[in-house]
């Protein structure tokens, strides 16, 4: 494992992670999602988005999905109090007792789709936020759907026509989900070809970083990542 600096796509797959980690409680504790929405206070759609990672969801509707399963506790330690530096001249500060370590272990999936779908996601993410800055983006976007449809007959035909829908009206949840078909749009995208290729490199990076797990908190060096 190696420590590593906050990034975007580290950002998303704690997100993803979380999720994963969530759904699979709760069927653990053989809560369905009609009776988990209703204890948390929220729709359906909604706890299927925690369950996702999906970013949009409020910090705190991931807070009453965990303390609705009982795993609230820990999170809410570290929110508190008890590890914030101890007052100067108190008697915890002069205590030689090491400061608590606070370690978070993150890493992909192993397998290759897992993989691919992270760096898929992440690209559309980044290409997403650049579009919304820079409308000239979509328009270049536009352009190369254009050419695709033009060039005859394919079996990405009828993704290419839902492109058009979404490069037109910016519905740009509808390819950055998790179901199949965000991730069969996904595939047959022309919007991650507006992202410069630093970009798109650095975000490949950050995935193959991943690939090898990354620690985010206090290093043995008594360093934080």
């Amino acid at each position: 494992m190696i420590a590593l600096e906050a990034t975007a796509v580290l950002e998303r797959q704690l997100l993803l992670q979380l999720g994963d980690r969530l759904k699979r409680l709760r069927k653990a504790q053989g809560l369905g999602t009609v009776e988990m929405a209703g204890r948390v206070g929220i729709s359906r759609t909604t706890l299927s988005a925690v369950e996702a990672g999906d970013p949009g969801p409020s910090i705190g509707t991931y807070l009453k999905v965990m303390s609705v399963l009982g795993i609230s506790g820990e999170l809410a330690l570290l929110a508190g109090d008890t590890l914030q530096p101890a007052p100067p001249g108190s008697a915890a500060a002069r205590s030689r007792r090491g400061k608590p370590v606070v370690q978070l272990m993150v890493s992909t999936d192993e397998s290759r789709h897992r993989v691919q779908d992270l760096q898929s996601l992440a690209l559309h993410e980044e290409a997403v936020r650049l579009v919304r800055a820079d409308e000239s983006l979509r328009r270049r976007a536009q352009d190369t759907l254009a050419r695709w449809q033009s060039a005859g007959h394919s079996r990405s035909a009828s993704l290419w026509h839902e492109w058009d829908d979404i490069l037109t009206y910016g519905k740009w949840r509808k390819v950055l989900g998790r179901t199949r078909r965000a991730q069969e749009l996904r595939q047959a995208s022309p919007l991650i070809t507006v992202l410069p290729d630093d970009v798109r490199q650095g975000i490949l990076d950050q995935v193959n970083r991943l690939r090898r797990g990354v620690v985010l908190g206090d290093t043995e060096d008594g360093q934080a990542s």
